[in-house]
């Protein structure tokens, strides 16, 4: 079997897309070959900045010649009919074999295909691959006509170590021709490599200060940093979004360290970090143990061989960047300082939120309001500090810092509120009030900030619903699940006995007092908190599966909601993983059998009459089993428990059911020939389904 090696040389691929970008040249690569008839299979993958390689194997040299036939037209049918077929076939008429068919004799071209070989296929499976290659966004340069991310280099192209002739074609009279050699690190002029394989290609370009393993290049930027950090007893800050980004922008990675002045560290931690990630892709530095401080240095990654001379020049040059960075977010910082909190605030008026929605100060009214109503919800929580956290959350989105840093939204406004003079719950409620920001993100660690949180994110959904910018598909502009699936955490996390219906009706009904509209498509306000509430229902059944929970169990418990409405989430979770736990047992796998028989009993007797007995008389028993079974079926509850312990007693009911029911079915026959055994039999069975939906439909549950 073969192998394949194709290499392409560009300049620098923007960080973001390296990774997938290797991942669709190896899928598309592969695609082609075997829509050809090959057998290909995705090998070893390699990408830099400025350089994409890919390995298929298993590849065959050349396909075995093959025969082929093709059915025409009837034996009687008219010449003109199979003159047509002959010309399309090129067979000649005398070359036609009649055969007997189930329809009738046929005449038939027998027509012998050679097979493909590989070198030959080669160049017109790379040059669509590369003419039609998915980047997000491409260009053309000078004359050209093809687009590609950035301007292409090279393409090298070699089976089992060979080169292949071809050529890219790019438009304008100009063209790439397939070759065999691959350019080193732009700093340090080299020899071409010569290419022959994938291991000697990674060896040899790394001669040539070229790591062209992504994985690699990552581990060795995480050492060095480590490494470099510990020369000062300090601790590189976690930042993996950034350890990804720097490796997409490096190919000889080298770590430096500089200093920052004394005077900036008294600036919030979050804008020291914000201003050397964002603008300078630097590492920011912590003292080591459980205080993780932030320390007056700084790390950056060179694309380039480590140089002490040059390492102090760059280290200078750095230190001398950062500082007028910080040196402007300390003016900022204490600009803003200065401002009056309801100064900021007045400034949100001017600030559109959403067209149809008014303005960020409109929200923030509107989120006061619903944070009073939650605080007044709870026991714990104090209406007055709800609704002014809630009005001041969104005022540092007014202030000159987070207009330079907008990463800082949602942070600032903490800070601003403590120098203010604020209370202290109201200051740590506007600074976790984003959160969580996405699966991985802890919920607000205040009652406060979750209270404010909330009041967020519902004002947020119902508004959005509402004016009918609704998540479609794949496509969630506003973020909308995110904010759902966050309301659902920190009511479910939080332990805040609050109701999701309650807190829609209450942020509803404020957007239609500030004359919003209702969602085109429903007739009121009623019909749009329905369509709101199955959407977060949704999200709870996404999470629900996401953790493990099997799907027809999530949908077995969700079907216990009010209609048009979410019911008990913090319920609804319990529920789910109490009852998929049960039913994974062998009483539960019993009672999961028992269910079905009771239900397809009852079903085919509702088709036969409607006026089914619910009512069981003791004395019509004739069997110990059915006595069993309706002790069984009277400890189950009447209504469905809400909180642990009760849901816990419920499973317990289900266990103790799942004995009786099979012994039943294996001792009585539920038809009897006397009519009045065989209807208390067949109320004994309703009244067993009545009491298990209590709990959970079961009529979703899959066999």
């Amino acid at each position: 079997m073969s192998v394949l090696f194709v290499e392409i040389g560009c300049e620098e691929i923007p960080a973001r897309l390296q990774v997938k970008a290797v991942a669709d040249l190896c899928d598309s690569l592969c695609g082609r070959l075997i829509a050809l008839g090959f057998t290909a299979e995705q090998g070893r993958m390699a990408v830099s900045p400025r350089h994409m390689a890919v390995e298929i194997t298993g590849l065959e040299t050349a396909l075995p010649d093959m025969q082929k036939d093709r059915r025409g037209p009837r034996t009687d049918a008219p010449d003109k009919a199979i003159d047509g077929f002959c010309q399309s076939t090129g067979v000649s008429r005398e070359q036609l074999v009649k055969r007997e068919t189930e329809k009738g004799d046929f005449y038939f071209a027998v027509m012998q295909q050679q097979g493909a070989v590989l070198a030959e296929c080669l160049q017109t499976v790379i040059s669509e691959t590369v003419c039609n290659f998915p980047w997000p966004k491409s260009q053309r340069w000078a004359e050209t006509s093809l687009t590609w991310v950035r301007p292409l280099h090279s393409v090298n192209v070699l089976v089992d170590g060979r080169p292949i002739a071809g050529w890219i074609d790019l438009g304008g009279a100009k063209r790439i021709d397939f070759g065999m050699t691959a350019m080193g690190h732009p700093f340090y002029p080299a020899d071409p490599v010569s290419l022959s394989d994938f291991d000697s290609y990674v060896a040899a370009m790394k001669d040539v200060h070229v790591l062209v393993d992504h994985q690699d290049r990552k581990t060795r930027i995480a050492d060095q940093l480590e490494n470099v950090a510990s020369t000062k007893q300090l601790q590189p800050v976690a930042d993996d979004n950034l350890l990804d980004e720097v490796t997409g922008l490096v190919e000889w990675p080298n770590v430096i360290m500089g200093q920052i002045e004394t005077d900036f560290m008294s600036l919030p931690p979050e804008v020291l970090v914000t201003s050397m990630r964002v603008h300078q892709k630097f590492f920011a530095l912590s003292q080591k143990g459980a205080t993780k401080k932030l320390a007056p240095f700084f790390m950056t990654v060179t694309n380039r061989r480590s140089d002490l001379v040059n390492d102090k020049l760059i280290a200078a040059g750095n230190e001398r960047v950062l500082r007028a960075r910080l040196a402007d977010a300390k003016f900022f910082y204490e600009q803003d300082k200065q401002t009056p909190l309801d100064s900021l605030a007045e400034k949100l008026e001017v600030i559109t939120f959403y067209e149809g929605l008014g303005s960020v100060a409109d929200k923030a009214e509107r989120m006061a309001s619903l944070a009073e109503d939650i605080a007044n919800y709870l026991d714990a929580a104090d209406p007055d500090t709800a609704r002014r956290a809630a009005l001041l959350a969104k005022v540092d989105l007014a202030s000159q810092m987070v207009s330079e840093f907008p990463e800082l939204q949602g942070i600032m406004g903490g800070y601003y509120a403590t120098a203010a003079g604020e209370a202290a719950d109201v200051a740590e409620a506007m600074s976790q009030h984003y959160r969580p920001q996405g699966p991985s993100d802890e919920i607000p660690a205040s009652l406060y900030g979750r209270i404010v949180a909330l009041a967020d994110k519902i004002d947020t959904l119902t508004g959005f619903f509402g004016i009918g910018a609704k998540p479609t598909g794949s496509r969630d502009p506003f973020a909308l699940r995110r904010a759902a699936l966050g309301v659902l955490r920190i009511i479910d996390e939080g332990n805040l006995d609050l109701s999701i219906d309650a807190l829609l009706a209450d942020a509803t009904a404020l957007h239609i007092s500030a004359g919003h509209r209702v969602d085109a498509h429903s007739k009121d306000a009623a019909d749009h908190h329905a369509d709101l509430s199955e959407f977060i229902l949704d999200r709870l059944r996404v999470s629900l599966r996401e953790s493990g929970i099997k799907h027809d169990v999530v949908a077995a418990v969700l079907a216990m909601a009010p209609e048009g409405a979410v019911g008990n989430v913090r319920l609804w979770r319990r529920l789910a993983t109490a009852l998929d736990s049960f039913l994974s047992s062998d009483d539960g796998r019993l009672l999961a059998g028992g269910w079905r028989r009771v239900s397809s009993l009852l079903v085919a007797e509702e088709k036969k009459t409607t006026n089914l007995s619910l009512r069981v008389d003791e004395d019509l028993f004739v069997d110990q089993t059915e006595t069993d079974l309706y002790k069984a079926v009277k400890l189950l509850p009447n209504s469905g428990g809400q909180d642990e312990p009760a849901i816990l007693s419920a499973m317990q009911g289900l266990a103790s059911l799942s004995g009786p029911i099979d012994r039943f079915f294996d001792a009585v026959v539920v038809n009897a020939d006397k009519d009045t055994v065989r209807s208390n039999r067949l109320a004994l069975l309703a009244a067993v389904r009545s009491k298990m939906l209590v709990i959970a439909d079961f009529s979703q549950l899959e066999g």
